[in-house]
Formats: C-alpha cells, sequence, structure tokens
C-alpha cells in the first residue's frame, strides 16, 4: 500500500473503532501509531514520533491558555459570577420565548471575550448552562446543543487563539485580524439568538414544550441590581481584553491576571472558600486533562495525516484544479470543514493554511478576510461528526449519563446550520470582516 492508500485507510479504521465503541482518543492515538508503523516499518521510530507530537503539543503556547482560562471559567462559576451573568442575559431576554437559551447564547458570547477558546468555553457552560436549562424545562438535546453551538463564539469573537494562530502563519497583524472578527462573531451570536427563539417557536418537541421564564416573576432585577451583578464579570472582562489590546499581557499572561482578578472578586464577595477553591482546582485538572488528551491524539494523528500526503494531496488538488476563484474558496471551505470533523483547530490551520497561502496571495485575496474565513469555517468543523472535538470536551465534562453523543450532536446541529449560514454571507459580502479596520 502507499502512504496515501494507508491515510485513507485510516480515516476508515477510525469510523469502525468509534462506532465499535472505543473512546475517540485511543482511537485516533492506535490508528495513528499503526499507520506510522506501516509507513515507516519500524515500531520504535513510530513510538518515538507519535511521543514527540505529544510533548510538543503539551508545551506548546497556544495550548498553555487552557488550564488558565478553564480554571478562570471555573473561579467564575464557583464564585456565582457565571450565574450572575446569567441573570442578567436573561433579565435581558426573559420576555422572549426560549429567552433562556437568548441567555446562555449571549453569557457565552460575554465569556467568549475572556477565554478566546472555544473548548474551554464548552467545558465551563456545559457545567453552569445545561443543569439550568433542564432545571427549566428544556430538553437535555437542546441544552447541550445551545452550549456546543455558542461555545464555538469563543474562536471568534476577540482574543481569539485561532486568530492568533493565524496572524503567526500568515504574518498578519493580530491586531487586525481581532478587529475583523468583531462583527462577524456579533453576527453569530445574533444569528444564535434569533434561530433559538424560532425554534422555540417553531419547533417545541426540539426545545422543551413546558418551558417556564428564566426568572421567577417575583424575582425582577432593578436597574441598580443588575449593575451591581453585571459589575464583576464587566472588570473581569476589562481586565482581560484591556491588557491584551493595551500591548500589556500576552494571552497567557492575561489567563494568569484573569485568575487572579477572579479569586479577588470571589475573597470579597467572600463566595470563594477554601473547600471550593480544591474542588475548582481538582475540576480543572479533571477537565484539562481530558482537553489535552484529546489534542494530544488529535496531534498524533495530523503528524500521520500529513506523513502519508492525504491532506497534501486534497490540498493539491484544490489548489491546481481549474475551477476559478469561487471555485477554489467553496472547495477551501468545505475541506476546512470536513478536517474539522477528524482534526482539532490548530491542527487544520498548521496543515492547510501554509498550503493554501501561495494560492490565494497570488490570487491578491484579503488575507484577513480569508483568515475570518477559515476560523469559522474549522469551528463549523468541530459540531459535525463523527469526531467533533468541542462535542466529545462537553461529553466529557457531562455529569449525565443519559446524555450521549448522538443527543449532543443532534442538538448542536442547527446550530452549525447556522454557522453555514453566517458563513456564506461573510463570502458574499467580505466586508463584514473589513469594515471596521
Amino acid at each position: 500500500m502507499s502512504h496515501f492508500e494507508i491515510g485513507l485507510a485510516s480515516l476508515a479504521a477510525i469510523v469502525v473503532l468509534v462506532y465499535g465503541g472505543l473512546w475517540v482518543p485511543f482511537a485516533l492515538m492506535t490508528t495513528s501509531y499503526v499507520g506510522v508503523w506501516i509507513m515507516k516499518g519500524s515500531p520504535l521510530l513510530a513510538g518515538k514520533l507519535l511521543a514527540l507530537a505529544a510533548s510538543e503539543t503539551i508545551s506548546s503556547y497556544f495550548f498553555g491558555v487552557v488550564p488558565l482560562f478553564v480554571l478562570m471559567g471555573y473561579i467564575v462559576s464557583v464564585t456565582g459570577m457565571g450565574r450572575d451573568a446569567f441573570d442578567v442575559a436573561n433579565q435581558l431576554f426573559r420576555r422572549l420565548r426560549g429567552g433562556l437559551g437568548v441567555g446562555t447564547v449571549g453569557a457565552n458570547a460575554i465569556f467568549a471575550a475572556i477565554t478566546g477558546i472555544s473548548i474551554a468555553s464548552a467545558a465551563v457552560f456545559t457545567r453552569i448552562a445545561v443543569p439550568e436549562m433542564v432545571r427549566h424545562g428544556y430538553t437535555k438535546r437542546f441544552s447541550v446543543g445551545v452550549v456546543a453551538g455558542s461555545s464555538v463564539l469563543g474562536m471568534l469573537i476577540p482574543p481569539s487563539l485561532l486568530l492568533i494562530l493565524y496572524g503567526l502563519l500568515t504574518e498578519q497583524s493580530v491586531g487586525d485580524l481581532f478587529i475583523a472578527g468583531i462583527l462577524p462573531g456579533l453576527l453569530l451570536a445574533g444569528t444564535f439568538g434569533v434561530g433559538v427563539v424560532a425554534m422555540a417557536t417553531f419547533w417545541p418537541a426540539f426545545v422543551g414544550r413546558d418551558i417556564s421564564a428564566p426568572i421567577d416573576a417575583q424575582a425582577w432585577l432593578s436597574g441598580t441590581q443588575v449593575a451591581i451583578k453585571g459589575l464583576p464579570i464587566a472588570l473581569l472582562v476589562t481586565l482581560v481584553l484591556g491588557g491584551i489590546y493595551g500591548g500589556f499581557f500576552t494571552p497567557i499572561e492575561a489567563g494568569a491576571v484573569g485568575c487572579l482578578g477572579a479569586i479577588v472578586i470571589g475573597l470579597v464577595r467572600r463566595k470563594l472558600s477554601l473547600r471550593d477553591f480544591w474542588q475548582v482546582l481538582t475540576d480543572t485538572g479533571l477537565i484539562t486533562a481530558s482537553i489535552c488528551f484529546l489534542i494530544i491524539a488529535a496531534q498524533m494523528y495530523s503528524r500521520m495525516l500529513a506523513l502519508s500526503g492525504v491532506p497534501a494531496g486534497f490540498g493539491e488538488f484544490v489548489a491546481h484544479a481549474d475551477i476559478g476563484f469561487w471555485g477554489i474558496i467553496i472547495a477551501y471551505v468545505a475541506l476546512v470543514i470536513a478536517m474539522g470533523t477528524i482534526l482539532d483547530s490548530s491542527s487544520i490551520m498548521l496543515i492547510l493554511v501554509p498550503l493554501m497561502l501561495p494560492v490565494v496571495s497570488s490570487m491578491d485575496v484579503d488575507l484577513i478576510w480569508f483568515g475570518v474565513v477559515t476560523v469559522l469555517a474549522v469551528e463549523i468543523g468541530l459540531l459535525t461528526p463523527p469526531f467533533g472535538i468541542s462535542v466529545f470536551v462537553i461529553k466529557s465534562a457531562l455529569d449525565d449519563p443519559d446524555i450521549t453523543l448522538g443527543d449532543i450532536f443532534a442538538g448542536a446541529a442547527p446550530f452549525a446550520v447556522m454557522m453555514l449560514v453566517v458563513l456564506v454571507c461573510l463570502l458574499v459580502f467580505p466586508s463584514l470582516a473589513t469594515a471596521l479596520l
């Protein structure tokens, strides 16, 4: 068998293993090891190559933010700031049908301005939002779906780690990329909100037939109460984003400072006990381990695929096919979405962006717009089966064994469709990404 054929065979092998019940990281690692072994003819060399991929993943700058932002998210949750963000958002949208779902999107959009990474948002809001929505009559499938969908806002609304990675790969201004992500991010959040209301109105069997108001009738918040509840999270967002935009912090440093700020706020409000803090550290360790294990497995598999030449083969076909500008862009977007079902976000960008950069540069494509399109397409792939990484992160963070992977994929499907709509708008109207530059 050629290397290319081995790479294609590995795709089929993973499908069989996963649907046979093997946990996805083990399926990815096993297939990667066997694939490299067959290609190189040495089990020792295969082990060393994959061990190197694992060590480089863990030591990577971009993944160093995961534990810090997850820790900050859990502190926000345990100190009540996450619930306060929900209360404020729900107060604004309580009169809407499906208002708690809209509030979930709004609160996740706010949280996206802190985390900058979709898998961290997915892990945190699974614990915060899902129980609250189920308690108010929403179906479990919709509850996990709205969290999965809105978690992708973390990669589009600044600060976005994927936009930072893209800027480094293409030598584009990270600041310009952040600005370019604002309007598409807000458009995506707005589309999610409208979609939630539409589904609650016309598809109650999916959302929940007996939805209660997110806040009891006697629990209306005054303007002062809204300000008191919203001030701590606003200060934290300002601290993190202000530090990054002001050039005072790198994203990792902003995560650390954000953790410190969240701890100080929790202590001042007397809502962070020693026992709570120990539980937060434990939960952070568990979630970080699960996330990193998924990322390591995906990185191993991306190395094996790159070695087989499958991504390069598809990329070369797209680049050299006589299909014109829009044909190339549409084929590229389709390829990114397809690869998002089997690889993590950074792996896709590390493989495809350097390959496509010379092609789109020669066509005078705006690389800032191209970067936002790439990130949005990557995030769609993270919600689609069989290997959507965000879905598996949500499953690992859930305490409810009754919610299956199929339920999460089904719940996320409408939001993936909404993302496709926004992506089409971004393709048709590039000014959505460039208007603020």
